[in-house]
């Protein structure tokens, strides 16, 4: 058993060396330059070692991809809010578009839907997202369902991330990514910090965002509240409309 044991963790040392070898590549010289014989020079082993880990070159990014967005995903899971989860999400912009800049390859690796639709990082990097937005949604800051904001923010981040990285450096405008933001902002948040009187779709959201939580009403209630709820966010507030008839 404990030889088994030994057997597994050499096993999965030499995995992670592997890929470790492959990040550097991939981060120095792009995912043309990660080759099997260049990941196993790198690693100080033969190429067919390579295969015995990895059925080919692609199998190889993604596991790259994998590793290194999933250190960078635990990194954002781990920061500490400020309390104002408006500017937590600012933060994590930020940070997001950052990371980006800096890791144009595997952004690149990210972006390509084969692979992004099932990295389970990638998967994990949107549910941070989420529970931003939910807490946006809280205090009744979103004007918008909370799943339209997120797209919207998703859409809104790796466009300008896109139009950046095929710029040359030397002529990026930095501020399109915060003018981006601006505009997504300026179309989910409410403006004031509290819910307007006259915004019904803002406090629909808001509502929305705590329904879950109701555990007065059956699952069935909750789960009815919710539609409404959805309905209701997702109808624009006719300016002067009345609540009632007259």
């Amino acid at each position: 058993m404990a030889g088994v044991r030994r057997d597994s963790a050499s096993r999965d040392k030499t995995r992670a060396s592997i890929v470790e070898c492959a990040a550097q590549l991939l981060r120095e010289q792009g995912a043309s330059a990660v080759t099997t014989r260049a990941v196993a020079q790198a690693a100080g082993m033969q190429a067919p070692t390579i295969y015995r880990f990895f059925e080919d070159k692609d199998a190889l990014l993604d596991a790259v991809a994998e590793h290194v967005f999933a250190t960078y995903v635990a990194g954002k899971t781990l920061v500490e809010d400020c309390g104002d989860p408006v500017a937590d999400l600012r933060a994590g912009w930020d940070t997001h578009i950052g990371f980006a800049l800096a890791n144009a390859a595997l952004f690149g690796l990210l972006t390509d839907p084969s692979r992004g639709a099932r990295s389970p990082a990638a998967a994990a990097g949107l549910e941070v997202l989420r529970a931003r937005v939910h807490r946006v949604a809280v205090i009744g800051r979103l004007r918008v369902p909370e799943r339209r904001a997120v797209e919207l923010i998703h859409a809104a981040g790796t466009g300008a991330v896109l139009t950046l990285l095929s710029t040359p450096p030397e002529h990026r405008d930095l501020d399109l990514a915060d003018a981006m933001y601006e505009a997504v902002m300026r179309s989910i948040l409410t403006d004031a910090p509290t819910l307007p009187a006259n915004s019904t779709a803002a406090a629909a959201v808001a509502f929305r965002a705590v329904a879950p939580k109701l555990t007065m009403l059956t699952n069935a209630e909750r789960a009815l509240l919710s539609e409404w709820l959805d309905r209701a966010g997702d109808s624009p507030t006719t300016p002067g409309a009345s609540d009632g008839p007259d």
